[in-house]
């Protein structure tokens, strides 16, 4: 420790602000890190079960020699580029399930301090031993700088025992976990550089992470194309002077928004569904969006539109499904005035005002089938009639349509149009359920955290291990839209300064279920390792639940019976069993109830 200060006596944020002047390449300044003897304790040994927990995820032990075999394989099979690729977006989506993850133990933790747990969290699994060396965090500039050191690194001695000649640096999985770490804490996208490597003689390998936007394009050339491509848009680094002139055109294209904006993900799928809708924006090619309700479908359209050439048309939203059979006509292509009863004035329909823009139809499977041919005959044309009208007129508009059923399954029962669904079906896009991208549920967890603390002016301080484990563990039938209205709700019932508990989150039939199975089989394991008591809080829940809710005892054993029952499939022995009571017993109350009732 330098300056002649013992830890103790040192205040950390100001040697991260000043740690810049200080530092030397040779001898770098370690700054402090913080005590994670509570989240060492996540991680846990079952070997009855033949598993390794950190928290909620699985892990596995391998052998140096077996991961030098896998990157051996990869070099050969795929070579340098295709194998950083793969390795740097590994570590980038470990670093951001990691960032995750402090922020669900830590939510109330300054920014700086999260930072200096992710390394700790790379020396728990015994992957490298990493030594911040500067740490510079300015929110209200939107400034962000770090650099670290680290040696033991088991991807230079991996590369070092397969290759003595290596003529770049080679910790990607390092430096790709760094940006998916920080990128997530900052919540704008930061990229990671190599600046040595012991690969390549240094004593030690050295790190430095800032902002895209501060980075220069060609120092960062390599990170641009092995990290995600989905992080980088709406954001670009700085050119040179020299670079200024060529790159006028391209800086001159709006693109300041990110990608998928109200929507936040990592997962595999999430990820795959952003760059196909990327991919596609910049054609005019038709677009069919596929998910079931609720998974962001409109933000996907929407996202798709400010990414096109046509961001400065109209962006026009359609929901088929809440228009009656007899008004779609005239809301999708106008209606003249006197057309019918009501129509008392001249009326553009959608597709006229969506000119020069994007018209997003929802819910395109309810169409009638009368519709459905005059919606092809305007999509082969180009031109609508008004209802009413006998002149055409021609339209330049860009359909996007999304349906929550299988329109395939809908032309075989001769409910929708084959040669309509060809027309439509260009370019089709899969959102996946929420239940299919669970990784993402900690991130939307914050994301929604807080938007409703800043709406309702609460200071809801995050979610306790028991609801935010219940949570991850819920299927979600309404998906996102289902997690949103959930998060407002207990935003407005915790506690002012409290996280959210499990109690907060009973009202929803079937999170009350994932709830119960939560506490009944992972926190009883779980607690169990840890000593503690295992149902503890979920007690503590249902009883202020009661209390809150009036419900006497006479009430609650009622709705326990009559649960029991029907989780037993009105098996009078089985539902007995499953309250602890004997089969006249469980009979002789329930009885007492039902005559009660009448």
């Amino acid at each position: 420790m330098k300056h002649g200060s013992s830890p103790q006596q040192v205040d950390i944020d100001a040697r991260i602000r000043t740690a810049a002047a200080d530092v030397r390449h040779d001898e770098p300044i370690e700054l402090e890190l913080p005590d994670l003897e509570e989240i060492a304790k996540l991680l846990r040994f079952s070997l009855g079960e033949g598993r390794i927990w950190f928290d909620t995820h699985a892990l596995a032990l391998f052998r140096p020699s077996s991961w030098s075999s896998l990157h051996r394989e990869m070099l050969e099979v795929l070579g340098p580029r295709a194998t950083s690729r793969a390795l740097a977006q590994m570590g980038y989506e470990a670093g951001i399930r990691d960032a995750a993850l402090v922020r669900k133990y830590r939510p109330e933790a300054p920014l700086a301090e999260l930072f200096r747990i992710g390394p700790q969290l790379r020396a728990i699994r015994g992957l490298v031993a990493i030594r911040p060396v500067n740490l510079e965090i300015d929110l209200a500039r939107g400034h962000f700088y770090s650099e670290a050191v680290f040696t033991g690194d088991f991807e230079v001695d991996t590369r070092l025992a397969l290759d003595s000649f290596v003529s770049s640096p080679v910790c990607w999985v390092e430096v790709g976990y760094a940006s998916g770490y920080a990128s997530t804490l900052f919540r704008q996208p930061v990229i990671y550089r190599e600046l040595e490597c012991r690969a390549l003689g240094s004593h030690t390998c050295r790190i430095v992470g800032k902002r895209v936007e501060e980075w220069y394009a060609d120092e960062i050339e390599d990170e641009l194309e092995t990290l995600p491509a989905a992080m980088f848009t709406g954001h670009r680094p700085r050119r040179r002077a020299s670079e200024r002139t060529s790159a006028a055109a391209a800086d001159s294209t709006p693109s300041a928004a990110p990608l998928i904006e109200g929507m936040v993900g990592v997962s595999a799928r999430f990820a795959t569904a952003c760059r196909a809708l990327e991919r596609v924006a910049a054609t005019e090619a038709s677009v069919l969006l596929l998910g079931e309700t609720g998974v962001g479908k409109e933000l996907f359209a929407r996202s798709l539109h400010r990414l096109s050439r046509r961001a400065g048309g109209p962006f026009v939203a359609l929901n088929c499904a809440a228009i009656p059979d007899s008004l779609i006509e005239a809301e999708l292509f106008g209606v003249e005035r006197g057309a019918f009863t009501g129509a008392t004035e001249t009326r553009a329909g959608r597709f006229e005002r969506a000119e020069g823009g994007t018209l997003f139809l929802d819910e395109i499977g309810t169409l009638s089938k009368p519709v459905q041919a005059k919606l092809l005959r305007a999509l082969q044309e180009r031109e609508i009639e008004r209802v009413g009208d006998t002149r055409t007129r021609a339209v330049d508009v860009r359909i996007v349509a999304a349906t929550n059923e299988e329109l395939q399954r809908a032309v075989v029962d001769g409910r929708f149009r084959e040669d309509l669904l060809f027309r439509l079906n260009v370019f089709p896009i899969v959102l996946p359920p929420l239940r299919e991208r669970r990784d993402d549920i900690p991130l939307l967890l914050a994301h929604f955290l807080e938007r409703f603390n800043r709406l309702h002016g609460r200071r809801v301080t995050g979610f306790t291990r028991a609801a935010h484990e219940a949570l991850q563990r819920y299927d979600y039938p309404g998906n996102i839209r289902e997690l949103e209205n959930l998060v407002e709700r207990t935003v407005i019932l915790a506690e002012e300064g409290e996280p959210v508990d499990l109690r907060h989150l009973f009202g929803t039939e079937g999170l009350t279920h994932a709830a119960l199975a939560h506490a009944t089989h992972a926190d009883e394991a779980h607690e169990r390792a840890e000593g503690g008591p295992g149902d503890e809080l979920l007690c503590t829940g249902l009883l202020d639940r009661m209390l809150e809710q009036g419900l006497g005892l006479d009430g609650f054993e009622e709705r326990l019976l009559r649960h029991a029952l029907e989780r037993a499939g009105n098996n009078l022995a089985e539902a007995a069993r499953l309250v602890g009571l004997t089969r006249p017993q469980f009979a002789y109350r329930l009885k007492k109830y039902t005559d009660e009732g009448g």
